[in-house]
């Protein structure tokens, strides 16, 4: 995106936590929703002559999910000390990867405004969690119960150029995290966090310009505004002669602005060094090609079957595989249905619709998939009328009741037999003699009327595609 002559140049630095059981290098509980400095022992919080031990599930995590950016995997990986002073972090450094990470040089595909964009993973390296300052007026009060909670750093090349571009890569990497089912990707929690890198340079230029990070962002609105924001504060400076600073500054959303917090680190500032208490991590082929093994299909992937196996619409696959379960859910009720654009239509309107009134996952949907799969084939065996079936649909979402005991219960089974319809056919045209004799007259817009009369009749239980065919063939005649 190019601005009164300038282009953005943007990286994205993605903080997954990983969906563990236990901290990266001990066995706290990493649970959420914990009293304040519950999840805590004397590792996550310092203590002096205390070991780490590495999780070996944070570890198959983070091969995962580079195989899945598709990163080469180092088959020697090292922890070194990150150094620095902040209250959240007791040991007064951080046990992270430096020069050894685990994952390199991978890359990710995705779709902005319908052009496919590529942008290139530098490195995914293991780490683990801070712990929070929670500021109140002049006091802070710090929970240790993030500290040491195992994290994956995703860092992106500087290959984007606008925010929406950095933007959906965010939404993409969170959708492939989830897909894998290593990260819960709850932005609200602090599960995901982006930092952004932006700078800014004229159009043309070779030379990126000074590079400012937006820390600890945590919505993908947000990231956007906070491009956009920096992007114009940027260029504004620049053509007002002034310099930019390499620093860290944070986006407050109140104010749709970013406010400076410290000048930025480079990497010697951090004094990395190899972690002494900890043996470097060595996987051998057999373990990484065994990981690349269970890795499920994923969502580009995913789509494109879709597209191909169901028939389906770019849109319809798009939509249907933004989340894994959801996915899953379409192609249980597909199987069940015998129709995969009808399981789609009935998923993508009448469902989403319904749990995003309620606020509810697809996990949590009181319709199952085979419920909705027997009710589509209900309307597509004639059984009942696709009418019909939004009564059916939502007397099951109110209950859970079985589709075929609903139809029983309310006795909405369609009318087919052509001599039924005929004779309500044949009374309806008998009862209104002045609308027969117009429409045969050309006010042939009254037969919208004849359908309606005949559907009221039979309360709606006629089966409209014969109803048309009947109405037709005696209105003529």
């Amino acid at each position: 995106m190019s601005t009164k002559g300038y282009e953005a140049v943007i990286g994205l630095e993605i903080h997954a936590q990983l969906k563990t059981n236990s901290k990266m290098f001990c066995s706290d509980s990493t649970k959420f929703d914990a009293a304040d400095n519950e999840n805590t022992s004397p590792v996550s919080v310092g203590m002096p002559g205390t070991l780490p031990v590495v999780n070996k599930t944070a570890i198959e995590f983070s091969v995962k999910t580079g195989l899945a950016l598709g990163c080469e995997i180092r088959r020697k990986s090292v922890f070194s000390r990150k150094n620095y002073f902040y209250p959240d972090l007791p040991k007064g450094y951080q046990i992270s990867q430096y020069d050894e990470p685990l994952c390199e040089h991978g890359k990710i595909t995705f779709k902005v405004d319908d052009v496919e964009k590529t942008v290139s993973i530098t490195r995914a390296h293991m780490e683990e969690d801070a712990g929070k300052s929670n500021h109140f007026g002049e006091y802070t009060l710090i929970n240790y119960n993030r500290s040491g909670i195992p994290l994956l750093e995703i860092v992106s090349g500087p290959d984007m150029r606008s925010a929406a571009e950095a933007a959906q890569y965010a939404r993409t990497v969170r959708q492939v995290l989830r897909y894998l089912d290593v990260c819960d990707g709850n932005l609200e929690e602090g599960s995901l966090r982006c930092d952004c890198n932006v700078s800014v340079r004229k159009v043309g230029a070779e030379k990126f310009g000074t590079k400012v990070e937006i820390k600890n962002i945590n919505s993908f609105r947000f990231v956007e505004k906070a491009i956009d924001f920096e992007i114009d504060r940027q260029i504004d400076a620049v053509e007002r002669g002034e310099k930019i600073l390499q620093e860290t500054r944070l986006w407050d959303p109140d104010k749709n602005r970013t406010f400076s917090m410290r000048t930025k680190e480079d990497a010697q500032d951090y004094r990395y060094f190899p972690d002494p208490d900890l043996l470097p991590v060595i996987l051998t082929g057999e373990q990484i090609e065994k990981f690349r093994q269970e890795l499920p299909e994923l969502p580009l992937a995913r789509q494109q079957r879709f597209m191909t196996e169901h028939a389906l619409p770019l849109y319809d696959a798009e939509v249907l595989t933004t989340e894994r379960e959801l996915a899953d859910y379409f192609e249980e009720t597909a199987k069940i249905s015998g129709n995969s654009k009808a399981a789609s239509n009935w998923i993508m309107t009448e469902l989403l619709r319904e749990l995003k009134n309620a606020e509810k996952s697809i996990v949590d949907s009181p319709i199952k998939p085979a419920a909705l799969g027997k009710m589509v084939a209900l309307i597509e065996k004639g059984t009942i009328s696709g009418k019909m079936g939004k009564t059916v649909f939502q007397e099951m979402w109110a209950s859970g009741q079985d589709p075929e005991e609903i139809v029983k219960a309310k006795g909405l089974v369609q009318i087919t037999d052509t001599s039924a319809i005929e004779k309500i056919i044949d009374e309806v045209i008998a009862a209104n003699p002045q609308q027969t004799a117009d429409y045969r007259g050309g006010r042939v817009k009254l037969f919208g009327f004849f359908v309606g009369a005949v559907m009221k009749a039979s309360k709606g239980q006629a089966n409209p595609e014969t109803v048309n065919q009947l109405l037709t063939k005696k209105l003529q005649g």
